[in-house]
């Protein structure tokens, strides 16, 4: 081989190193920009919440029907929410009621979900029997001696524990260990023991669902997964707004997200968004249908803003729309409840799910 042919080769090999060398350099300078961003690894979770207030509603061939249909509009996450009761917000006893899922019945439709190809979020909520009214519910859970919080979590502890196990049996892909307990996350390591615990336990990704007054104030963000909120934002006071005055009104609230997302490292999930078919649900989101005409077209309306200003943030992780009957023939356009159910909001969810 002579010195001229040796040169090339060696120029040859040099090139070769230099673009590895240059593309590795490059790759690593996307993914600290992406990391920093807020970029996640993965798809977006398409989520809808599953909810029944039956003890075997959740094993019904109604139910069966009604989850083959989610694959349809293009759902591939649904939120099982199973509920327990205590008597008064200063209550430490939690019990199931006939309106408490059983297990049995909860295990039925997470089998179920996974055999049509849906991931899973288990979620226990706390719910009062008696609320005064409505002037308490679980967000005011709390107590004034802290032998009664000790009790209380005790208890707590309990029920969450029982349903890590059964997320851990059935191989559930994401365990929301509270929801809305406004009160109760100011005791910060009682939440800190519960995460422990939990972890032992269940081997999957796990979230909090904070209220969305709330979600500023939780000290426990970084122990977990996912930063969890159910995003019942107030978006505009407007009688019969258009899509962009409600694009108006998520702009502080985006504000707040991002802020957020730069103090904590954690994605984001809206646990829960949603809003009933009624012409109050832009003022006050968590409101259900109790009064008034139906309104469908204002529910849709809200649902896209929803997708035209928040689903494309960097930071957000999946969102779960409140919510989905075990009737598949539920809601409809005289219905002013919250689910999409054959409404304008189905297709709306349809058209932004399918298309990623």
């Amino acid at each position: 081989m002579n010195e001229a042919t040796l040169s090339i080769k060696i120029f040859s090999r040099i090139l070769k190193i230099s673009a590895v060398l240059i593309c590795l350099i490059f790759s690593y300078d996307t993914v600290q920009v992406n990391s920093q961003a807020g970029f996640l690894p993965g798809p977006i979770q398409k989520g809808i919440c599953y909810v029944t207030w039956d003890k075997t509603r959740f094993s019904s061939e109604y139910s069966d029907e009604s989850l083959k249909k989610l694959s349809t509009i293009g759902v591939e996450y649904i939120s099982v929410c199973v509920t327990h009761y205590q008597e008064e917000y200063n209550s430490t006893k939690i019990t199931k009621t006939d309106r408490t899922p059983s297990l049995k019945s909860t295990q039925h439709v997470i089998n179920k979900s996974h055999d049509l190809g849906l991931k899973v979020m288990l979620k226990p909520h706390i719910d009062l029997l008696h609320n005064k009214n409505g002037s308490f519910w679980r967000a005011d859970i709390g107590f004034s001696k802290e032998a009664d919080w000790e009790k209380w979590f005790e208890n707590y502890q309990k029920l969450i524990l029982k349903y890590a196990k059964m997320a851990e049996k059935t191989k559930v892909e994401l365990f929301c260990i509270g929801t809305e307990l406004s009160f109760t996350t100011q005791k910060n390591s009682y939440w800190l023991n519960l995460i422990e615990k939990i972890r032992k336990i269940y081997s999957g990704k796990i979230l909090y669902a904070a209220n969305w007054d709330n979600f500023q104030n939780i000290q426990f963000w970084e122990q977990l997964d996912y930063i969890g909120i159910d995003a019942y934002f107030p978006l505009t006071y407007k009688p019969d707004p258009t899509v962009e005055d409600l694009l108006t009104g998520w702009k502080k609230w985006k504000a707040k997200l991002n802020q957020l997302r730069k103090n904590v490292d954690k994605p984001i999930i809206f646990t829960e968004i949603g809003y009933a078919s009624t012409s109050h649900a832009p003022q006050t989101p968590w409101k259900g249908g109790i009064y008034g005409n139906a309104n469908p077209e204002i529910q849709a309306k809200c649902y896209e803003a929803f997708f035209k200003a928040v689903w494309n943030e960097p930071w957000m992780a999946g969102a779960y729309w409140w919510k989905w009957d075990t009737n598949v023939h539920a809601g409809g356009l005289h219905n002013r409840q919250f689910t999409p159910q054959n409404k304008p909001a189905e297709k709306i969810i349809a058209k932004h799910y399918k298309q990623m």
